[in-house]
């Protein structure tokens, strides 16, 4: 028996030596900080930052409109809609992250700006999912986004 005490030193130096640890210099990522990057740059009316989000084949939809690609997701869905839309928030019902992967999912609201005069303003409520993946690079890109919007109301 004593002949193996000495496994015991080499198994603890091997197992704390093979154990990897978080840097502590770089926070960890999660579907939270990636969606909040979203919406502050939405907010902010920052397409050009917006544009850096996207996967080069991001998938939006709502309802029936798909957009497919970063040139037709930046231009038909954040282009378009920006001027309309602003105060973004999340209320997350569901999240997770993994090494690859990152998605929230609950409900949105915003407030819908009038494109005519004489219109009040408005409020926009519904569900959303956002999936973030990981590129071959390593950067977390918006892959896909669907949006199910109800009626917008007046505020």
């Amino acid at each position: 028996m004593k002949s193996f005490l000495w496994i015991l030193p080499l198994a603890a130096a091997l197992t704390t030596s093979c154990t990897k640890t978080a840097d502590p210099a770089t926070p960890a990522v999660t579907a939270q900080t990636l969606n909040q990057q979203f919406i502050s740059a939405w907010n902010s009316k920052n397409s050009i930052q917006l544009d850096t989000l996207f996967a080069d084949d991001v998938h939006f939809l709502q309802g029936e409109t798909h957009f497919q690609g970063k040139s037709e997701v930046s231009n038909r869905w954040v282009r378009e809609t920006m001027g309309t839309i602003s105060n973004l928030r999340l209320n997350v019902a569901s999240s997770a992250t993994d090494a690859q992967t990152a998605y929230e999912g609950g409900t949105y609201v915003v407030d819908v700006i009038p494109t005519t005069a004489g219109t009040p303003m408005g409020v926009g409520e519904g569900n959303f999912i956002l999936l973030w993946k990981k590129n071959p690079k390593g950067a977390w890109k918006l892959s896909y986004a669907q949006l199910e919007g109800l009626p917008v109301r007046v505020r």
